[in-house]
């Protein structure tokens, strides 16, 4: 893990951020600990007696389209207003269409400043116009969250990589 976020973390631990209700967006290559440390956090804000939710982008999004075509969104809107800490795992892993990009925009606008929203992403700021496919909606989600966060890079090796290299290694002088 980068030193940035080594250090960062025991501060985020602390959960000060939700009650600031700032953001927490953890960027970095695939197996670098970022759905880990969200649930780290999300887990000690539990213990704390906050109120979590946590879900995949395409879960979430699943849910939104399923919210709006049973005519449920305004409380399913209600209900994601009222947890003190939302936790969105895997935003670039999937792209999707206008309309899922369009609902989820509004589910995070509606905590922007207020509630704290924690966002792992295998992408860069900067290209998510990718997942998106609209440069206004995009730049409009990337100001809102962005704004007083706090941004870990968490760019480095695989975690994974690394215990499947020992694994096969060990595989191979078992024989």
């Amino acid at each position: 893990m980068p030193p940035q976020a080594q250090q960062k973390i025991p501060i985020l631990k602390q959960l000060d951020f939700i009650k600031e209700g700032q953001n927490v967006i953890l960027t970095g290559s695939p197996g670098t600990g970022k759905t880990h440390t969200a649930i780290g956090i999300g887990m000690e804000a539990c213990l704390t007696g906050y109120k979590v939710f946590f879900a995949t982008v395409p879960s979430l999004i699943n849910q939104l389209k399923e919210s709006r075509s049973d005519r449920t969104l305004r409380s399913f809107e209600l209900k994601f207003e009222k947890y003190d800490l939302v936790i969105i795992d895997e935003l670039g892993y999937i792209s999707f269409d206008k309309e899922g990009a369009e609902l989820l925009f509004t589910h995070l606008s509606l905590r922007a400043g207020r509630k704290s929203t924690i966002i792992t992403s295998n992408l860069p700021f900067t290209r998510w116009n990718e997942i998106f496919h609209d440069q206004v909606l995009t730049a409009a989600l990337t100001d809102r969250l962005t704004h007083k966060s706090h941004v870990l890079n968490m760019n480095g090796p695989s975690f994974r990589m690394r215990e499947t290299e020992e694994w096969l290694k060990n595989e191979s002088t078992d024989e």
